[in-house]
């Protein structure tokens, strides 16, 4: 992976899980930059859902980028759960 890949895996990242914060209602205690990694993890998975069911993954693909959010709503609720409140 170059470091062109890497920057825009990051940012990628950071508009995925962004969105998905968005997504989830109430108030999310959690980094920013779990917020990413959220993003990124969610963004590999959801392309590996689309490469599983065949769908066209070059370009802009609609498909995935719902995977790809739907999966980063998942992490944010999941992380949102398991990260200890402030106080």
């Amino acid at each position: 992976m170059t470091i062109g890949g890497i920057i825009t895996a990051i940012i990628f990242g950071a508009i995925i899980g962004g969105i998905a914060r968005l997504l989830v209602p109430g108030r999310q205690n959690m980094p920013i930059w779990l917020t990413i990694l959220v993003g990124i993890i969610a963004a590999f998975i959801g392309t590996w859902i689309s490469h599983l069911l065949n769908l066209r993954t070059h370009g802009f693909n609609f498909w995935e980028t719902i995977f790809q959010i739907i999966v980063a709503v998942i992490g944010v609720l999941i992380v949102t759960t398991l990260w200890p409140k402030k106080t």
